[in-house]
């Protein structure tokens, strides 16, 4: 069956969002560490960005941005406990800039960077032992967001 370009990505975007939205569910039942509600609102914030809404999005991603600027204050924060924390913020920071500033070239790069960095070291933990289900829903995240980035 052949499929054009236009009709292919509202379905990639669905997939996306599902993709998250599940990621998301299972962050925030597996626990309530901080950093579980942190992926959790990460998986279901970019859900809601994955979703293919045409102009309706536009208030949806400005809500997203301001949930998402409390949430880098919220990581900022936490970084007086460890660099841990690192990755949040920058999740936080990369969802403010695709809701609110996305025609920033270097930042939108930098991101990619980052995100590209961080799907090789997780596929390589997954591959080299058991890193379980939160490391791949955190890997399934990732390459989530480091698609996301590439439609900027």
């Amino acid at each position: 069956m052949h499929h054009s370009a236009g009709s292919l990505a509202p379905v990639l975007s669905w997939l996306l969002a599902l993709l998250c939205a599940v990621s998301g569910g299972y962050c925030l039942l597996r626990g309530r560490r901080a950093g579980g509600r942190a992926d959790a609102v990460m998986g279901f914030g970019m859900a809601a960005m994955a979703l293919p809404l045409g102009g309706a999005g536009r208030p949806v991603h400005l809500a997203l941005g301001a949930v998402f600027c409390a949430a880098s204050v919220q990581a900022a924060w936490r970084l007086r406990g460890g660099r841990h924390h690192v990755h949040h913020l920058v999740g936080s920071l990369a969802m403010v800039h695709m809701t609110l500033w996305p025609g920033v070239p270097p930042l939108t790069g930098g991101l990619l960077v980052y995100y590209s960095g961080y799907v090789l070291w997780g596929g390589s933990r997954l591959a080299g032992g058991p890193a379980g289900l939160t490391g791949a829903c955190r890997l399934a995240m990732g390459i989530g967001m480091f698609a996301m980035l590439l439609t900027l």
